[in-house]
């Protein structure tokens, strides 16, 4: 079932995409991610609230704070980084280079996680790669 999960996540990035490039149209960028950021900060927690997940709020140790707080930081990154490619560039251009994370993130898992890196994950990251390199000459 996860594949399902993974989908519906390409879906609404791509929709993501379209939307934000569409959103930036004459203001400035910082603005849009803040816009943005609010945006996302009242539904994550509305669907917290709704599914009663805040009582596991106790359980949190500062290892996942701290982890946690990493990845928001480096979200937020991304999406100031992703914003202005948008602003100058093509979706068509920037949204597959900004997949290059895909194939980072497997090596990320290997080199940091201990993940095992099969032959055909090997191959698909080479393709995402060579892809990238394509799209950006």
């Amino acid at each position: 079932m996860w594949w399902i999960y993974a989908l519906g996540s390409a879906l609404f990035a791509a929709l993501t995409a379209v939307f934000a490039k569409i959103g930036i149209k004459n203001i400035n960028t910082d603005l849009a991610v803040a816009i943005r950021t609010v945006v996302i900060v009242f539904m994550a927690w509305g669907i917290v609230f709704s599914k009663g997940a805040q009582q596991y709020m106790g359980s949190l140790t500062k290892s996942n704070l701290m982890f946690l707080a990493f990845s928001g930081i480096t979200t937020g990154l991304s999406w100031i980084f992703y914003f202005r490619a948008l602003e100058v560039g093509n979706v068509s251009q920037v949204a597959p280079v900004d997949k290059l994370s895909l194939a980072l993130t497997i090596i990320f898992s290997v080199l940091f996680l201990g993940e095992t890196l099969s032959l055909k994950t090997a191959i698909g990251a080479s393709c995402i790669l060579i892809g990238t390199v394509i799209m950006i000459l």
